[in-house]
């Protein structure tokens, strides 16, 4: 599905961009089978120990297309120290040899409240439309409730995400818990992406 191009509002402050974030959850495991993997595809590999420049290699490719950019402004003493974290895995999928996406699961907050939260999710642009995304959405769930303790899976997107992002948690079974409303500033205009990012998503100049 191609993203539509989205209208601003007239008397949005300079520099920012409306967002509304969705906050959703899974209190059970799938029902039903487990999806079945596309043809060509490899993996999903465990990156254990990820070397901070191919994780980012993997996020920015990923992400630059729906404005990803809280990875990109973080330090990287702390991108390392979150890799290095064994509540972290990052699976990573590959056609060809080539990677093609990845899912990044986080229990930090197993031990405290049994809650694993799929940190990040996406496809290298490349990717998109092969019936990757579902399959390895789905197989992420279903390795995340094979973790001792766990009793809630956690999961959010946003209106920058892929217009079928919601609708494909949904259909894994998570739950809308609550939505946010909120103006960020424009990471292409504070140099995090280059211009051309997002095209669908005009430039928060003001005319």
């Amino acid at each position: 599905m191609k993203p539509e191009t989205w209208t601003l509002p007239a008397d949005l402050p300079a520099g920012k961009l409306p967002v509304t974030v969705t906050y959703l959850e899974m209190a059970e495991p799938p029902a039903g089978p487990a999806r079945t993997r596309p043809e060509d595809v490899d993996g999903p590999v465990h990156a254990r120990n990820c070397p901070p420049a191919y994780y980012r290699f993997l996020y920015d490719t990923v992400g630059e297309p729906w404005l990803w950019e809280y990875r990109r402004r973080m330090a990287p003493e702390r991108l390392a120290e979150i890799l290095a974290d064994p509540a972290v895995e990052v699976h990573v999928v590959s056609v060809q040899g080539v990677p093609a996406g990845y899912i990044e699961l986080d229990a930090e907050k197993l031990a405290s409240d049994a809650t694993m939260d799929v940190a990040y999710f996406g496809l290298m642009p490349w990717a998109i439309g092969r019936g990757i995304g579902p399959w390895l959405l789905d197989w992420g769930v279903r390795l995340a409730w094979t973790k001792p303790s766990v009793r809630r899976l956690t999961v959010n997107t946003c209106t920058f995400d892929h217009p079928s992002a919601l609708g494909l948690y949904q259909r894994a079974g998570f739950k809308v818990l609550r939505t946010e409303d909120k103006l960020v500033d424009d990471p292409r205009l504070t140099g995090l992406l280059p211009l051309s990012a997002a095209p669908h998503i005009p430039l928060a100049r003001r005319p």
